[in-house]
């Protein structure tokens, strides 16, 4: 049995459309310029029927004032019957009046009674009344007449006024309205044509031209067909060309070193593994020499086994950095000064050397991975033991001095020394791995590893100041958990 799985039931389903609307840019293109330039024939319609009604009611006025001044000739100062009658078969007037020097005389009397004519006044307009003239006349009862009043031309007088059916006014408006659309739909449809064309050829094409090339470098970057071309273009076009093949070098580049670094890192992965195998030997072997009890072979083994332990940390180091990403930490509250301890036995740290001193109290805590804590602290010690061990005045001797504070929500271990400093051309490449060791033969792991660990827990690892006095570091840590009750012991072997 099927079953059909609706839109709502699946939310990574692509929406769906109630209306209808193309996906790609040249139909949109399309769509924008027909409707843009429907809109320009539409609003061109109201001003040229506007303009068309009151040049077709001013020549029927202009006739009707001819009329006025033939009947200039006549004793009644009326036209005859004859001219009236052209005059209406001509102009459609039913009746025709002046005005001179305030007084209104008929110059064509009405032949039968008329109902009431609505007025269109040609002599003081305003835009909207314009405009909506043409509409009113299409709109108006069947039978009705026009008023239309206007300034006289070929004669003095105050105005002119001439009354007439508007039923071929309607006609003549209808026709010519549809001969406008025509004329209308017919350019509107040339001019967007070639607005499309000239849009399509500048715009789209070359948009589509630079979509594709990033399609194609998506699925296959290694393709030369996949490179775009850079046209010659200056505008937003040709920069958009530039900037995609900038990002299109440096990405093969990038693609190109992380290739060759993965072939590193496997060729390393493998060496690293065998190293160890060899080292642990080497280190079983050590064993069996100090069981012989020779003298010059107890003198000598702690130097060996000292080398073995390096080496076997550089080791472990270099596969610790070499994962795609270290785990999240598990952070629990742990008592510090535990932690502390153990880190300094395994960093190599005795009293009788470069020695621990802390004034942090048995009882305070932090929230931290144990396991991961216990890293960075390593890290921390050894290089700073190794870098007073390695300053040729210091007799192998020094001291690292640790403190706790509690600044904002965080706890802030500060480990000062009073080693040889950072030297300044390793300062600024200090977190860096492979780049910022201090010493001569190391790698720079210990410390990037260790900002990388404090990083991942809400905090980070900062070089304060350094000097020949020596370093501070800060180690940040995310929470500040209470101390421990006076009434619990610590174990110093149990973090």
């Amino acid at each position: 049995m099927t079953e059909t799985v609706s839109p709502q039931d699946n939310p990574s389903a692509p929406p769906r459309r109630r209306f209808p609307w193309p996906r790609g840019l040249s139909a949109r293109l399309l769509l924008f310029t027909a409707f843009v330039v429907t809109l320009a024939g539409l609003m061109i319609l109201p001003p040229t029927l506007a303009a068309y009604e009151e040049q077709w009611l001013l020549d029927r006025v202009r006739a009707g004032e001819l009329a006025s001044t033939i009947a200039e000739s006549d004793p009644e100062l009326r036209v005859s019957d004859p001219v009236a009658g052209q005059l209406f078969d001509q102009a459609g007037a039913v009746t025709v009046a002046v005005q001179v020097d305030g007084a209104r005389r008929l110059v064509l009397p009405p032949k039968a009674p008329m109902q009431t004519p609505y007025l269109v006044d040609l002599r003081r307009q305003n835009p909207g009344s314009w405009l909506a003239a043409p509409f009113f006349t299409l709109t108006s009862p069947p039978g009705s007449m026009v008023r239309v009043m206007a300034e006289p031309r070929f004669r003095k007088a105050e105005f002119v006024e001439v009354v007439l059916p508007d039923a071929p006014l309607k006609a003549q408006l209808v026709s010519y309205f549809w001969r406008l659309t025509g004329v209308t739909v017919f350019v509107a449809g040339l001019a967007g044509f070639f607005v499309y064309l000239f849009l399509n050829i500048f715009l789209v094409r070359p948009m589509q031209r630079i979509t594709r090339a990033m399609e194609q470098f998506r699925a296959d970057p290694d393709d030369p067909a996949a490179r775009i071309v850079v046209s010659t273009r200056r505008d937003e076009i040709g920069r958009a060309e530039l900037e995609l093949d900038r990002m299109q070098t440096d990405l093969l580049t990038a693609l190109a070193s992380k290739a060759r670094l993965a072939a590193l890192g496997e060729a390393v992965a493998k060496i690293n593994h065998d190293l160890r195998n060899m080292l642990t030997s080497a280190q079983m072997a050590s064993d069996r020499l100090a069981a012989l009890g020779d003298p010059k072979v107890a003198q000598a083994l702690p130097r060996l086994e000292r080398a073995l332990d390096r080496a076997i940390t550089l080791a472990s180091d270099v596969m610790a950095y070499g994962k795609s990403r270290e785990p999240a930490p598990v952070s629990r509250t742990i008592p510090l000064r535990p932690a502390l301890e153990m880190a300094a036995e395994d960093s190599g740290l005795t009293p009788g050397g470069v020695a621990l001193e802390t004034v942090i109290d048995a009882r305070e805590q932090v929230l931290a991975d144990p396991d991961q804590l216990h890293r960075i602290l390593t890290n921390l010690l050894r290089n700073a033991r190794e870098a007073i061990e390695g300053a040729p005045d210091r007799g192998r001797k020094g001291r690292i001095f640790i403190e706790l504070r509690r600044v904002d929500g965080h706890s802030v271990l500060r480990l000062s020394d009073d080693g040889p400093g950072v030297p300044a051309r390793a300062q600024a490449n200090l977190f860096q791995p492979f780049v910022g060791s201090v010493r001569r033969g190391g790698t720079g792991l210990g410390l990037a590893i260790a900002r990388e660990l404090a990083q991942g827990h809400g905090g980070d690892l900062v070089l304060v100041e350094t000097g020949p006095g020596g370093s501070v570091f800060d180690l940040t840590l995310s929470g500040a958990p209470e101390p421990l009750p006076p009434s619990v012991d610590t174990d110093p072997k149990q973090p």
